[in-house]
């Protein structure tokens, strides 16, 4: 029997499918990338947010077309199968199994259990029990075989008032250390050489598990790894930022000088609603601490605009801070009010109108500070590794320290000798626009 997944979402879902991915390819199925050719169709969903979950649903009825073919069964998985979990089955009588956060590595036995019955599978494991054993879970690599997200803790116990993820993926959970670094090996050994760490806050990692945060400890044991090159850093929120984290990402030369950390606003009152638990001037130390020691750091940040109650003159102050931090990548989002959050409740919601013009407001200046950063860029050597080639062009296309895939800029590398996918290079910046720098092989 054929089996297709499709995954939505973000990267930690990429690292969950990759495992369901695995646990099917060793039981007896067949993987197939091909849906006219598949009997089951996997959809690992998102539902972040509104649009998210529109995607998702929509997702789940195209593939139901197929059904009307060779397709035999269509299963949901993860955040919107766990999130709706009470309404999904009457609202989607298309799907035929729901599985949801904390049960994917039971999705062999879901498929095993569509062939024996005729009724509806769910299977939904307690959100809070101790996340599963996947040591011994071989991953099929989706993307580059050189790069792979390294989930290292899942759940949230921030509740912010604008987030449901702590309602679909439960309290912070940590992965125990050993079966991080036993993945990470079996990544290395299969030509990985960067790991991105991924969770939905990285920087806690350890604590519910050891009584201490121990992201530093867990960044010096992987660096360990023979083959891992460059070990980048998402999601570390700035509260959570403490000492021996950043002196560990300043001194070990596996460690990017890079840190994805979302600030979402920068305003006092803002923050306070959205129950963030960092003020303005907590955001602007933690920069400087981490530019003083890492004067090269590059930051990625995440803003919400519009979010309720936000006046005008907080938007203006949060367009004076930022150009004041020069963080060097800021995605900008619109405010999405979630059902079942504490900020979907909220009086004062702002208006979409206003929501887009301030989001373009900031985008534009996020543009000009991305610029003057990667114009000071012109004229310095940096390694980058190689993403691919546009034979348009006849340029290789790759990434420095400063990119993390998909979601940041790229360099443009002039070469006359071909250069390999995973290869790192060294090469001289030559050029840069708005998101992108132009380079040549040295």
């Amino acid at each position: 029997m054929n089996i297709a997944l499709v995954t939505l979402g973000c990267d930690k879902n990429t690292a969950d499918s990759e495992r369901m991915l695995g646990l099917i390819d060793t039981s007896g199925y067949n993987l197939t990338s091909d849906i006219e050719e598949a009997d089951v169709a996997i959809v690992n969903t998102c539902c972040f947010i509104e649009s998210a979950t529109q995607e998702s649903i929509d997702k789940l009825l195209e593939l139901a077309e197929y059904k009307k073919g060779r397709l035999k069964y269509l299963i949901c998985t993860g955040c919107l199968a766990q999130r709706y979990k009470d309404e999904i089955e009457k609202e989607l009588p298309e799907v035929d199994a729901f599985v949801g956060t904390m049960s994917l590595d039971s999705i062999v036995e879901v498929v095993d259990e569509l062939e024996k019955s005729s009724h509806i599978v769910k299977r939904y494991d307690e959100l809070d029990s101790p996340y599963p054993d996947r040591t011994k879970i071989a991953r099929v690599v989706t993307e580059r075989p050189y790069l792979e997200y390294l989930k290292i803790a899942d759940g949230c116990d921030k509740k912010c008032t604008y987030c449901a993820i702590p309602y679909f993926k439960g309290k912070y959970k940590s992965i125990p250390m050993e079966a991080v670094i036993e993945e990470a090996k079996v990544l290395a050994d299969s030509g990985v050489k960067e790991l991105i760490l991924v969770a939905q806050e990285t920087t806690c990692y350890g604590i519910d598990l050891y009584g201490e945060k121990r992201l530093h400890l867990l960044l010096k044991e992987l660096s360990k790894i023979n083959g891992i090159e460059w070990i980048r850093l998402l999601y570390c929120y700035p509260e959570e930022i403490y000492p021996e984290l950043i002196s560990e990402m300043a001194s070990n030369p596996k460690v990017l000088h890079y840190l994805d950390m979302p600030i979402q606003h920068t305003e006092d009152d803002v923050l306070r609603r959205m129950a963030r638990r960092i003020d303005n001037a907590g955001i602007k130390a933690t920069v400087k601490k981490l530019r003083e020691a890492m004067p090269d750091v590059v930051i990625r940040s995440t803003i919400i605009t519009g979010f309720p109650g936000e006046t005008a003159e907080e938007h203006e102050k949060l367009l004076e801070t930022l150009k004041e931090l020069k963080l060097q990548h800021v995605g900008v989002f619109a405010y999405s009010q979630e059902e079942g959050t504490p900020a979907a409740t909220f009086s004062n919601q702002v208006e979409d109108e206003i929501k887009s013009i301030r989001l373009e407001e900031i985008m534009i200046l996020q543009q000009d500070i991305s610029s003057e950063f990667l114009a000071s860029c012109i004229d310095k050597e940096m390694d980058v590794i190689i993403d691919g080639y546009l034979p348009d062009e006849d340029v290789y296309v790759g990434r420095s320290y400063m990119d993390a895939p998909d979601i940041d800029g790229m360099v443009f590398i002039d070469s006359e000798r071909e250069l390999i996918s995973g290869e790192i290079v060294r090469v001289k910046i030559t050029d840069s626009d708005i998101y992108d720098l132009e380079a040549r092989l040295i």
